[in-house]
Order: structure tokens, then sequence, then C-alpha cells
């Protein structure tokens, strides 16, 4: 099969188009013809490495979230067939989606709805179980709370913004000028310019601060927060950080992959709670160049590799 392949950690040039062997489907497994893949913000990590995302082995394919047609089943699945549409996120550690096939676990994988493309359905896996995570599980997000979501027009942050409102909050966000409209578009109720605003002149009103930019931007959050405020985050503060508020809780989710969120995530589309992002095409050859798009942090919506 054709794949991208990671010869070695480093910039997006260890990004090579080539061959791989086509995977088995092993028991409780099926192989996926794969047709769109996700691009995420933890694929130029791993491509980089470093800590907890260092390789030992190589060539390595990348890729988290994706959307295909199950190819051929291994021994006791019977909750698929030949020929069906799904979509979903490889397990915890596990990674390959760059890749015109994949096996993968069918108990975490779900259908994919006619209406839904498969570059729709792979840019929503991994957001939407990541911002389901984070915000219905961990941060226990109710009906007439205040939420400060960081980096609004990006893929997790977009979906968290729609969640929110869906589930009754008042949204504040953050995003360039240019992405304002997106971002409203969204359902936020405030949008802060992070360019020329300091976000943390609006006081301690959040009840809850979803980050998913990271960096300096954590210890800012911080100030907007009541106390008992919840701090939800996806993205690394800086190296010895440390909360500067004891009042507060510091939470990271745990994004479990299930077909449970999947179709959550299908319940919400029905309903029209969600939409899918705005998405930035690549061919899979291509997909250097979309890491150096990812890696320059100003993408609205996804970036999704088309495979077939």
């Amino acid at each position: 099969m054709k794949a991208v392949l990671l010869t070695k950690h480093g910039g997006p040039e260890m990004l090579r188009y080539g061959e791989a062997p086509d995977p088995a489907a092993g028991p409780g497994e099926v192989v996926v013809d794969i047709y769109a893949a996700s691009v995420n913000a933890a694929d130029s990590k791993v491509r980089v490495g470093g800590g907890r995302y260092a390789l030992n082995r190589f060539p390595h394919i990348l890729g988290r979230d994706f959307s295909g047609v199950v190819s051929a089943r291994g021994a006791d699945v019977t909750d698929f067939a030949v020929g069906d549409a799904v979509f979903g996120v490889t397990d915890q550690g596990v990674e390959g989606a760059y890749a015109e096939k994949i096996a993968i676990k069918a108990a975490i994988i779900a259908r994919k709805p006619d209406q839904l493309r498969h570059v729709e359905a792979a840019a929503l896996g991994l957001t939407s179980l990541t911002a389901l995570t984070a915000i219905e599980d961990t941060a226990h997000l109710q009906a007439g709370q205040t939420i400060l979501i960081q980096g609004g027009a990006g893929g997790v942050a977009g979906f968290a913004v729609q969640l929110c409102k869906h589930l009754g909050a008042s949204v504040i966000t953050t995003a360039s000028a240019s992405n304002h409209p997106y971002v409203r578009s969204l359902g936020a109720d405030r949008v802060i310019d992070y360019n020329v605003e300091d976000f943390t002149a609006i006081g301690p009103v959040c009840d809850v601060a979803f980050d998913t930019v990271g960096g300096g931007v954590r210890a800012g959050c911080y100030a907007v927060l009541k106390p008992g405020g919840k701090l939800v985050w996806i993205a690394a503060a800086p190296e010895g950080f440390r909360p500067s508020r004891n009042d507060v809780e510091t939470l990271r989710p745990n994004v479990v992959r299930d077909r449970a969120h999947l179709e959550r995530l299908l319940a919400l589309l029905d309903v029209g709670a969600v939409r899918p992002p705005v998405i930035v095409r690549y061919s899979l050859k291509d997909a250097a160049e979309a890491h150096r798009v990812s890696e320059a942090r100003h993408l609205r919506g996804k970036l999704v590799l088309e495979i077939r």
C-alpha cells in the first residue's frame, strides 16, 4: 500500500511518500481502506520526537483519525461487514492513518452515516472525542455556566464552542481578528482578539477554562476562573510550570477511544448541535506541506489528507 513514512525524527522533510506492507486483520479487528485521514497537532510532536513522543523504530506511519470502508474482517468480528463505511480514531499509543489501509479494533470504530463525507468524518474523529471528553466527562459543564475556550478557530476548540452552546453555557473564546466571524458562527458569545487584547482582563468570571493552546496561555487561564473553577487542558504548559492557585482544579482529559463517544458525536450532528469544521484538503503525498501549515498554528478548522 501507499503510505507516508516518517524516516526519522526531525522536520517535515523526514516524511516520505512510499510503500508499506498491507496490514492484516487480527482477532477482533477489521482492515479499513482509508479514504481520508486527519492531521492533528500531535502528529508534528511525534514527528519531532523527544520525551513521550520519542520513537524507537523507523519507518513509522503517523495519523490517528480516519474514515474509510471495511475491506477485511478478523475472527470474532460480527458488527461490521466488508463494504461498510466506518470512521474512528486509533487506540492510545497507536498510529498509522497516513496510509491506504489500517488494521484497527472493530470495537472502537463506528459506522459513518451516508450524509457525512469521508473528509468530514476524518476531521471530526479525534476533535470530537477530545472535546466531548474535556467538556462533558472532565469539566462536567452545566447550563448557565461560563467557559473560556482558548483558540476557538481550531478543530478541537471549534467543536467545543458548538458543544458548550448546545449545553446552554455562555462561551468566551480567543481568536485572531480574521477568525472572529467564524467563531461567532459557531456560537461564541464573546470573542477576544489575542493579538491586541489581554484575555485575563475579563477577570475571574468563568466556571471553566479550556486550554487548547498551551505555553504561556496556561498561566493566564487561572486569572479568569472563579474560586472552585476548573482548568481543563490538552496542550502543554512551559517546562517547570506550577499552577498559581490552589482554589481551582487543573484537569487533563483522558481521551479514551470508544464507539460510544463517536455515536454521541453522530447524535449531536443529527440534531444540528454541531457541524463539521472548515476543511483544508491535501493529498497524501503532500503530508509534509500539511505539517508545515499545521505547525504555523493559525489554521481555521482542520487539515485532512485525501487518500482515495
